[in-house]
């Protein structure tokens, strides 16, 4: 009995480090839509819908949707308030349990140049209601992001950015995304973008792809 039990723990351990190996190996893919519509002179509605892959196009890992409320102090400094849902699978090719979380999020934005370079700034507060099967639990995170834009010509520019994670319980260090990307502009209303970049945490390092539409609309 005593080897068998200690085949079983070799046995659970391999399928563990296997099982992450593999995340590890995949070439993710998020899928996104962010929108921007104007109510007034001064507030605007913030929308989003991400639908994110640890392969490219298989093994669904989080959807989200986000709704915000903007208010803009002056073209270079503005709040939003917003909700978002989200689902989630916890591992990739194996079974697990499936998260579901609300989120209420305080974003702070701010706009500057350097040079030919277009900065943004983004503080974030967020507050994750997360419910995994019979267990409920709350997180509140610090999300700093540093989003540099630069124009190639009139409708192609390229980005770069890298966002930190910071927890108010336990440790202090959550995530860290880094990556660039393109970005083309279809018209006044319409850009897409594509991008590769990773996700670090304590444990993992994650790629993967961007390809997204962002929609700015104007009601005012």
């Amino acid at each position: 009995m005593k080897k068998i039990g200690i085949l079983l723990i070799i046995s659970i351990l391999q399928f563990k480090t296997y099982s992450q190996s593999s995340a590890e190996s995949k070439l993710g893919a998020w899928y996104m839509y962010n929108g921007s519509h104007k109510l007034s002179e001064k507030y605007s509605l913030q929308t989003m819908a991400h639908f994110r892959y640890f392969e490219i196009a298989n093994a669904f890992q989080q959807e989200i949707y986000r709704l915000g409320v903007n208010y803009a102090f002056n073209p270079k400094m503005n709040l939003t308030l917003g909700v978002s849902y989200a689902t989630g699978d916890l591992a990739y090719d194996v079974p697990s349990i499936h998260l579901y979380e609300w989120r209420l999020y305080e974003d702070f934005n701010i706009s500057s140049k350097w040079g030919k370079f277009n900065a943004r700034h983004r503080l974030r507060l967020e507050h994750r209601f997360i419910h995994r099967d019979f267990i409920d639990e709350t997180r509140n995170w610090f999300r700093y992001d540093l989003n540099v834009n630069y124009p190639l010509s009139k409708n192609w520019s390229i980005y770069a950015f890298n966002e930190i994670f910071l927890n108010f319980q336990g440790d202090l260090f959550a995530q860290n995304w880094t990556g660039a990307g393109f970005l083309r502009k279809v018209n006044k209303n319409l850009k897409l973008k594509f991008g590769y970049f990773q996700i670090r945490n304590s444990t993992v390092t994650l790629e993967r792809v961007r390809v997204g539409i962002l929609l700015n609309t104007d009601f005012f």
